[in-house]
């Protein structure tokens, strides 16, 4: 398969949170905010978005309901709190909508870690790969997948420099992670894939 670099988002969620600034970049001001979408069996990811302040509609509030369409990236945190590797949705267009709730990803990247294939104490298969996809500029997001199951197995064939097309979702886990201090309950993120080519 050709490699033609691919990375599409489309969530239906609720506004968790009210937006704060992220950042300013190129004289645009960027803003932060969690979006809580609920699955089908009732679990939610809350997920991180990140869009131009410009995007967002006037008079938004808490439990308004948004429709993003984007891409998710990643970086490199490095100020020493929380995870390594933050993932995040980036907002390209932002539309109110009715109450519903919708998280689906289309992504075409390449392989850049050996994947790693494990069974868990119940004998379920499990299998995590990590994918990059080129942005325009020479940079490149780096997202954490993880396959279940039968499609696990197939993950664990793969090597890097294959090149995959992957439909899943972002979700979120809470974790607990020992430090020099005491304990810290962090959030990571990651694609459940639910479809692999």
């Amino acid at each position: 398969m050709e490699y033609t670099p691919h990375n599409e988002l489309s969530f239906c969620g609720k506004l968790a949170d009210m937006p704060q600034v992220s950042h300013e970049s190129h004289g645009m001001i960027f803003l932060r905010f969690p979006l809580c979408i609920t699955r089908l069996s009732g679990a939610s990811d809350t997920v991180n978005i990140i869009a131009d302040s410009t995007l967002l509609p006037q008079g938004i509030s808490t439990d308004d309901f948004l429709q993003i369409t984007g891409e998710v990236r990643s970086f490199n945190n490095n100020s020493g709190i929380g995870n390594k590797l933050a993932i995040y949705g980036f907002a390209r267009e932002i539309v109110p909508i009715e109450p519903m709730y919708q998280n689906e990803l289309k992504l075409c990247g390449v392989v850049c870690k050996t994947p790693i294939y494990r069974r868990t104490p119940l004998g379920r298969e499990i299998c995590d790969l990590m994918i990059a996809i080129n942005r325009r500029y020479g940079r490149s997001d780096y997202l954490p997948c993880i396959a279940w199951g039968k499609l696990a197995y197939t993950a664990s064939l793969l090597t890097p420099g294959d090149c995959v097309q992957i439909t899943g979702r972002l979700q979120s886990r809470t974790y607990v992670k020992a430090l020099s201090t005491g304990e810290e309950v962090r959030t990571a993120f990651e694609i459940s894939i639910f479809t692999l080519e």
